[in-house]
């Protein structure tokens, strides 16, 4: 049965026993406990217990690369081992510790049940699956190679995760020095210069080119300077909001890069 996401869908722990009589529980992502119980119904489960999943701290914690990397190592694991692509998502999503990352694996899954292709169901979340991800693993699915492209994405992962670890503890200390070094010349601008700036005028003369541009430079940010912080920051925060949601942005980027 075809499955419509939607924004108001949220994660289901349910409980209850199959055609055996073996008792069983997992988690489903749905928009009501009714829709719960539904498609367990359809699957020949019985359900006792249906809730709500309880998200309070957790609820908090977002999703990283490492989390996208160990999505593509397991599932590539899980599909060499003969499991079908479905149950490898409802293994993982409802295995996984963070409730953002149980609620992307099952959307996913719920787009697969619907008959949508992995690369349509991973290109719908652009935040987590960069365009290289969804043109590989659309590649796999063309070539009937998907468990092998698969495991070569996890592996790029992980290597692109342990050079990004690498990277970030070598620029740690430069990177501190550099924040110590901004924050010092704000204080001297800010605080300092102008001390100076009232000695200097008792002195009754024409200043050096420089103490004036270095007096200038102190009165510009002591009056514009809170807003130019907060336009730069802004507009820092803004250009990677947009990058990342934009694939036109990404390729105009890319293709002034190659140039």
């Amino acid at each position: 049965m075809a499955q419509v996401v939607s924004a108001q869908q949220s994660p289901y722990v349910w409980e209850g026993t199959d055609k055996r009589g073996k008792r069983i529980k997992g988690k489903m992502l749905a928009v009501s406990e009714a829709a719960v119980r539904a498609d367990l119904r359809r699957q020949g489960v019985v359900a006792r217990k249906v809730r709500k999943e309880v998200q309070l701290f957790k609820g908090g914690k977002k999703i990283t690369s490492e989390d996208i990397a160990l999505f593509a190592r397991q599932l590539a694991t899980m599909l060499q081992a003969g499991i079908p692509m479905v149950q490898c998502f409802d293994i993982i999503g409802n295995g996984h510790d963070k409730p953002a990352m149980q609620k992307l694996v099952l959307s996913i899954k719920a787009d697969i049940e619907a008959g949508t292709t992995l690369h349509e169901a991973l290109g719908k979340h652009p935040l987590y699956f960069d365009d290289l991800f969804v043109n590989l693993v659309e590649a796999g699915e063309q070539a009937g190679a998907l468990e092998t492209l698969l495991d070569k994405i996890a592996t790029y992962k992980e290597k692109t995760e342990a050079l990004k670890k690498k990277i970030k503890k070598a620029l740690f200390y430069p990177a501190a020095v550099l924040v110590v070094a901004v924050i010092v010349t704000i204080i001297l601008l800010v605080f300092v210069i102008p001390q100076f700036e009232s000695l200097f005028e008792g002195f009754g003369a024409d200043l050096p080119t420089f103490t004036q541009m270095v007096i200038d430079l102190s009165k510009f940010v002591q009056a514009q300077g809170w807003w130019m912080a907060l336009i730069t920051g802004s507009a820092g925060y803004a250009f990677f909001y947009v990058k990342k949601r934009s694939k036109a942005l990404r390729r105009a980027l890319d293709r002034m890069t190659l140039k």
